[in-house]
Formats: structure tokens, sequence, C-alpha cells
């Protein structure tokens, strides 16, 4: 895993969102200020600025704009080298992936024993989704692994609830200040401390007496958790700047009814409430999907549910719900589905009511949890399960190993595979602007000295990779004529003018399962 996500790293241009997060994080280090990127929390910037600080990243400090401008700005024109800067962006989010898989391991060894540990810690190892975007300096993976952290410190403390209770507190803490979208899980996992608590003190009798003392204590253990959680938020944010200077953004948007309410008396930082606001504005827009083939404006209740389908290795796909069957069926597993299946639940269910259909990022908690679900399979006593077992974990490693070094547009073999994801899903399942090095490698080496016309989805900057490119859809169409360089998730939402010219040329070569390149020929 380690192996390929270090790979990825290296071979990748910025995706959309990672300028955005490197720019920001630089900001926090040089200059302690809370100004760019509030829709998300300071905790995964921090990160990825722990790996930037070796890469002695400079930074005008008379830039002014906005902070797509900033990205670009610290990527392509403060004098520093995109490629250096990036992987050392990128890897500290790696080393955090590789530790979360320690987790995984131990949570279903705990559930399991080690061979379940093994069984979790493979199909971990090989989720083509968790080595795509933990590879990446985003946010996505580092959420979902301090959230299962705390899900898994909570199991734990049904037996030591003094030593676990505050680091869960923490785990938690960490996942609300790297995503708002963990905010969803904290009914859950407070819910979760009284459960433990409860079994931890089961000792004290079955009387009423007992029980209560048990709740009062359940309900005291969980308002520690959500103090302790809380002042990990407050620290985050002070650790960028100790006097929280914040001056909310003027298209700050205006919040009503149940949404302004509880934003207004949620006990964190003002940064983050704003960050709140901008986020429920996100939710409020129009934004459009591509969903089998489908260009459509809105969202689609179904879309993650049918992305995870078409992108989740087929041996998981069996492995995952004969896992959860064991977690409700299986007695000594039993009391662990409240912890692995509940959380994920609650993160899906609010996951497929966002108005963003744009990839299973939104949903990379999935195979992280249902790792640990799946490691269940080995409850079974039959022989011949542990047989279907051991054959659909090769069956994931194959498939894995064979999308190498491309993660991004996976697909399973169910679908066509990397190759054909780009005609029935877009964005970050499969175009998120990783292969412009990629391209202008390939462009140098067998197309060089041709015209080249390019329509490119993302945050890179052609001309620094050495493409002298123009864009197709600002000339004459009788003009456009040599090679015309299209990202897929382009042609997946293309219309009118790009749809006439796309249909008028020749597909020629194909860059990372991403990118398509044409020969459009005079008309």
């Amino acid at each position: 895993m380690a192996v390929a996500m270090v790979t990825t790293a290296v071979e990748q241009t910025p995706t959309i969102d990672e300028p955005v997060y490197v720019g920001a994080a630089e900001v926090y280090q040089q200059q302690h200020s809370l100004r760019y990127n509030p829709e998300h929390p300071p905790l995964g910037k921090l990160i990825i600025a722990a790996g930037t600080a070796f890469a002695d990243a400079r930074l005008d400090p008379a830039f002014v704009g906005n902070q797509t401008q900033l990205g670009r700005h610290v990527l392509y024109e403060a004098g520093n080298d995109p490629w250096r800067l990036m992987l050392w962006a990128r890897l500290p989010v790696i080393v955090l992936t590789l530790l979360f898989g320690v987790v995984v391991f131990a949570f279903a060894r705990d559930l399991a024993g080690p061979v379940g540990g093994l069984v979790a810690l493979a199909l971990y190892a090989f989720s083509p989704d968790v080595i795509a975007h933990g590879s990446l300096a985003t946010l996505d993976v580092l959420t979902a692994g301090f959230l299962l952290t705390a899900v898994w410190l909570l199991w734990r403390a049904r037996r030591r609830p003094r030593l676990h209770l505050p680091l869960a507190g923490v785990a938690l803490g960490a996942a609300m200040a790297t995503k708002m979208n963990a905010l969803a899980t904290v009914p859950v996992l407070l819910l979760l401390v009284v459960l433990s608590v409860w079994y931890a003190g089961r000792t004290d009798g079955p009387g009423p007496r007992g029980r209560a003392r048990l709740l009062a204590h359940g309900l005291a253990a969980a308002v520690v958790v959500a103090l302790v959680a809380i002042a990990t938020v407050w620290a985050t944010y002070l650790a960028v700047d100790p006097r929280l200077r914040w001056a909310a953004p003027d298209n700050l948007p205006v919040t009503h009814g149940l949404r302004a309410y509880v934003v207004d008396r949620l006990p964190f930082p003002e940064p983050y409430r704003d960050g709140m606001r901008i986020q429920f504005g996100f939710e409020n827009a129009t934004w459009s999907g591509f969903l089998l083939g489908r260009h459509y404006h809105g969202s689609l209740w179904y879309y993650l549910p049918a992305a995870l389908l078409i992108k989740t290795p087929l041996g998981m796909l069996a492995l995952w719900p004969a896992g959860a069957v064991a977690a409700v069926t299986v007695p000594r597993l039993r009391p662990a589905a409240p912890y692995v299946l509940v959380p994920t639940a609650v993160l899906l269910a609010a996951a497929v009511t966002g108005s963003r259909d744009l990839g299973v990022r939104y949903a990379v908690f999935v195979p992280m949890f249902l790792a640990v679900a799946a490691a269940g399979v080995v409850a079974f006593r039959r022989r011949w399960a542990h047989v279907v077992t051991a054959a659909l974990l090769l069956f994931v490693a194959v498939s894995s190993v064979r999308t190498f070094p491309y993660y991004l547009p996976y697909s399973n073999e169910a679908f066509g595979g990397p190759a054909k994801t780009h005609l029935r899903l877009h964005d970050s399942n499969v175009d998120w602007g990783q292969d412009l090095g990629r391209l202008a490698d390939h462009l140098r080496q067998r197309y060089p000295g041709e015209r080249i016309w390019l329509v490119y989805k993302g945050s890179g900057v052609p001309s620094s990779y050495g493409i002298d490119a123009s864009d197709p859809r600002t000339a004459p169409p009788s003009e456009v004529q040599g090679l015309l360089v299209v990202s897929d998730s382009s042609i997946a939402k293309a219309d009118g003018r790009l749809r006439a010219l796309i249909e008028s040329s020749r597909p020629l070569d194909e860059i990372g399962h991403s990118i398509t390149i044409y020969r459009r020929a005079a008309s």
C-alpha cells in the first residue's frame, strides 16, 4: 500500500482541491492567518503543512487574491517546484493513511482475532479508493480515519474507559477539526460512549439503582468526551492563530431557521461556525452530476450507492455484506454491530442527502469501516467459507494491483475496469486533473511539434509542464486542427460547441484513463 501511494503521489500532478489546501497550509505556517479556506477546519491543512515545512515553500507576503488564486500562486508563481512541493504535502497524509491501516487491523483483531485482523487489513490495503485518496493532500481519508479511530477507542473503552474515553474524544475532535461532515456522527458516538460505560460497569448489579447509576455515569462520560472533542477543535484554531483573529468573508451565506439557530449556539470558534454557513451555502446551490452516461443537474439519492457499486472491487462487494451479516448473527460479534455498522449507516445517510454528486470520496469511510466488519467472516466455521474468503481476498488484490498506478479512475471488472470508468462517472471518480504531467510527457514523446487544443479540467497550469496549447472553444471550428485533448469529465458534460468538435474528431490516444486525445483534421 505504501509503495502504491508513494508512486501515485510522485507521478500525479495536483488535483482540483489540493492547491487550495496547500496554499492555505502555507498561509497558516507563514502568516498565522485563518482567512483562506474557512469552509474546512484547520487540522487537515496543518497536517499538510507538516510536510510542506520541509519544502521551504515561498509565499509572497503581499499576495492578494482568493483561495484558488492563492493555490496557483504558491505552486506556479512564487518560484516553488510544484512536483517537490506536492510530494511533501502528500507524504503526511500517506503516513496517516498507513497508520489508519494499523487501526483497522487492531479493531478487527479485537473483534475476530488475528486472522480477522489480517482479512480487514488486506481489504483496507488493497482498496483502490483508499489508496487513491490517501495519496493526495486532501481531507476525506483523514476525516474517516479519525472517526474510525474514535470508534475503535470507544470499543476498547468497554474494558478500560478511563484510558480510552478521553482518547476517543481527541480522535472525534480531530475528525471534526478536519471536515465538518464528521458532525453527523457526534450523536451516535456519544450514545456509544454511554453503551461502553454501561458495559464496563455491568458488575454494579442488575437492580434499578445499579442501572440508574450506570446511566448517570454513561451520560457524564458522554459530556466529558464531548468537551474533549470541542477542546480539540479549539486547539487546532489556536494552533494557527493564538489570538484567533477573524473577519467574516464579504460573501458569507446567510442561514435561516433551524440551521441558523443551531450554528449560532454551537460551542465552536467563530471561523468554524462561519465555515458551516459556507457549507450550507454549497448545499443550497445546484450542482451538476454524471452517472451511467447521463449528465444531469441537481443530485440523485442513489448516486453514491451506484458509484460505490462501480468503483468497489467485486470481492469487497461480497465480503462486506457477509461480514455485516456475521456481525448481527454471530453472538460473540453482535456487541460490535452498533460500533461498526451504525456510524457507517449514519455517515452514508448524511452523504446521500448532500447536493454534490462529485465522487465516492464523500463515502471513503465505507471501505474503511466495512473492512473491519468484513473480519467477521472468519467467525463462520465452515471450511468452504474460509476457502471462499481467501479466494475473494485474492480477487480483490489482483483487481487492485492491475489498476496500478491509476487508482482514481478505478472501476471493477463488471463495469469494464479503469478504461471504462469515464463512460459512467466523472470528476474525482476518474478525472480530477491528476494526469497533466503524464499528458505533457506523452505529448513530448509521441507528438512533438503538433498543434495542441486543450480542454483541461483541473487546477494545474499546462504551461508549467511544457504544454503550449489553445482553448478550442474560443476559436472558429475551421481553425481547430491537429490534436484535440479533452479531460474526460469535460467530455461527460460537453454540449454545444465542444460536443460538435469531439464528434467531428477521431479518438487517437488516452492518458491515465482520464484524458482523451483526438485527431482533428480540416473540415
